[in-house]
């Protein structure tokens, strides 16, 4: 098992931490990314773009003029779609874009995301992520100390930490239970608390 440093909130360190290596030191499989990525992308779509049918439209049924004699085309309602103003064929209706993802392959990537990130050194440990009251400074105070920009924050319910957080720029607070591939890749930092990583191991082992 890979050891890693316990640091405070002050960036004093207070410990050493076992990591399990079947979940942070795992063999990166970057392809199971991709697939992860596209199927939580695909369930987030909302799906509610849509046209209306001539039947939905808003118009007379009336016949514009007589069948035969004028030298025109024959017209049977001003709702035609190849008319301005008609009806949309085949356009988009409200759908749902999500599809399910074997088990197996979500939680492999996740370990992916974890062990790449943890052999980059892009991982920190925290012993407990308690703010006094709920303030941004404090937050800010804790990211200029480990020097952290584009960071994800994991732990336990945390609402001090969350209010505290949610207003600042390219850093994201996550309950252990809401961690995904997504947030993983697309903050070059991850911050966990020691509970987390306990949360994790137990989730992820096995």
């Amino acid at each position: 098992m890979a050891t890693i440093d316990v640091y405070n909130i002050k960036k004093k360190k207070v410990g050493e931490l076992e990591l399990a290596d079947e979940v942070f030191g795992a063999e990166v499989r970057e392809h199971l990314f991709w697939e992860v990525v596209k199927w939580q992308q695909a369930s987030r779509r909302g799906g509610n773009a849509s046209t209306k049918t001539r039947g939905e439209i808003s118009g007379s049924t009336r016949k514009l003029f007589k069948q035969k004699g004028t030298g025109r085309a024959r017209r049977g309602s001003i709702k035609s779609p190849t008319l301005r103003g008609g009806g949309t064929c085949f356009g988009p209706k409200p759908r749902d874009f999500s599809y399910t993802l074997p088990k197996k392959v979500k939680k492999q990537a996740l370990i992916s995301a974890l062990s790449r990130r943890n052999a980059e050194g892009g991982l920190i440990v925290i012993d407990k992520l308690e703010l006094p009251e709920i303030k941004t400074k404090l937050v800010t105070s804790f990211l200029g100390a480990f020097s952290l920009d584009n960071v994800l924050v994991v732990d336990h319910a945390n609402r001090e930490f969350y209010l505290s957080g949610r207003n600042i720029k390219n850093v994201k607070v996550l309950q252990v239970e809401g961690l995904n591939v997504f947030d993983i890749l697309k903050h070059d930092k991850l911050v966990l608390t020691t509970q987390a990583v306990a949360a994790i191991e137990g989730r992820l082992k096995g």
